[in-house]
């Protein structure tokens, strides 16, 4: 297993995911910094996605059991240590020269997931030896864009797969870029010598989606179907997970069609202004797959007492995707483990405070809505897939 990073780097003031924010805005250039903390149009979602986990309080229990205390959880078929993964973000190079390797680093020594996003600067198989092996090395994931075709896709699937990663991650809240007006503000482009490295060339230029570069027919009429989730499902061993996911019927067909998991997601408000968040989503979803499949969440996660109500609203895991760039830019892997050594200990906080010895313990009865219209979802079993 990767030892942990050291932390000699890190300014003394940086005690929260919030001070890790600041902070690297000072470090990221202008452009840089509209890429990763800007959303579409105006970003009421990206606002609304970390406030809306406040809207639900903790109702603790007293006088528990709580020696023995631990965060271990079960998903597709890994025992993890906690429920926290890193999300899939592009172009990490822009915030850190190691950039995925960085993360990576810190996400083998702090037991954490890594999903490797498609638009990686950094090759797959670099991110996978950074990561460490043996079995007590946390699973690597790779986020897949849907290609022109399937022969494109397939061949990043085998690609993926041959580097070790142990599932796939198809997003599929984005067939084209949202309008994110503080990018064409900044006049974003990316940086020479950073670009994403699993992809052809002329796929590379992310601004070329963007409206108004060009038709969106093209990129329209690529978009992937359900008939094309079935077929991939069918072209790889791989588990399959649908990242982007808010409506209910959604979820169900996802379950109903055999993917393994579905992560609700409104891609950190970066798609479509507007969309609902992730907090008020997923009770929703959970009611609607009714432990069939596991739910993981992203969107806003900033306190481990969100990690603690995302459990007990229905999800499995939590991805965190901001904060792990604010910790690369900050100080390279040892910012990254730090962002999540600070969340983790939050998590362990939150969970003896609330009479919570495990996470099988948090459940809807730990909650209640401070904010009209919230409904407290019924109990059910999480599954352990």
């Amino acid at each position: 297993m990767t030892a942990t990073p050291a932390l000699d780097a890190l300014p003394p003031q940086l005690i929260t995911l919030a001070d890790h924010a600041l902070h690297a805005r000072t470090r990221l250039d202008a452009g840089a910094w509209a890429y990763f903390s800007g959303g579409a149009a105006d970003e009421h979602t990206t606002r609304a996605n970390p406030e809306a986990w406040s809207h639900w309080g903790l109702l603790p229990r007293v006088l528990r059991p709580v020696a023995g205390l631990h965060t271990g959880t079960q998903l597709l078929g890994r025992t993890l240590a906690h429920p926290v993964l890193l999300a899939p973000v592009a172009y990490q190079r822009m915030a850190h020269a190691d950039g995925e390797v960085a993360s990576a680093c810190a996400a083998g020594a702090l037991g954490a997931g890594m999903v490797l996003s498609s638009l990686s600067s950094t090759p797959v198989e670099a991110v996978a030896a950074a990561m460490g092996s043996g079995p007590e090395v946390p699973p690597l994931w790779f986020q897949l864009y849907w290609q022109a075709d399937r022969a494109h896709t397939l061949a990043l699937v085998q690609r993926a797969q041959a580097a070790g990663c142990e599932a796939l991650v198809l997003t599929v809240d984005a067939p084209c870029h949202g309008v994110r007006d503080r990018e064409r503000r900044a006049g974003f482009a990316l940086p020479p010598g950073v670009h994403a490295v699993h992809l052809p060339p002329h796929h590379r230029d992310n601004t070329a989606n963007s409206p108004g570069k060009r038709s969106l027919a093209p990129l329209l009429a690529q978009a992937p179907t359900w008939a094309d989730v079935q077929w991939l499902l069918g072209a790889t061993k791989l588990p399959v997970i649908l990242k982007g996911v808010l409506h209910p019927q959604d979820a169900a067909e996802a379950a109903a069609l055999g993917v393994a998991a579905v992560i609700v997601s409104n891609h950190g408000g970066r798609v479509l202004d507007t969309t609902p968040p992730t907090a008020y989503m997923l009770p929703r979803l959970a009611d609607a797959v009714q432990g069939r499949i596991p739910l993981l969440v992203d969107g806003g996660i900033r306190r481990g007492t969100d990690v603690l109500k995302a459990i007990a609203l229905g999800a499995t895991a939590v991805l965190l995707g901001r904060p792990v760039v604010y910790g690369l830019a900050n100080a390279g892997a040892a910012g990254v483990a730090h962002v999540l050594r600070l969340l983790l200990d939050e998590l362990h906080a939150a969970m003896a405070l609330t009479g919570c010895a495990s996470l099988a313990d948090a459940n809807p009865g730990l909650l209640h809505p401070l904010q009209a219209g919230l409904v407290v979802p019924a109990p059910f079993r999480h599954p352990s897939i």
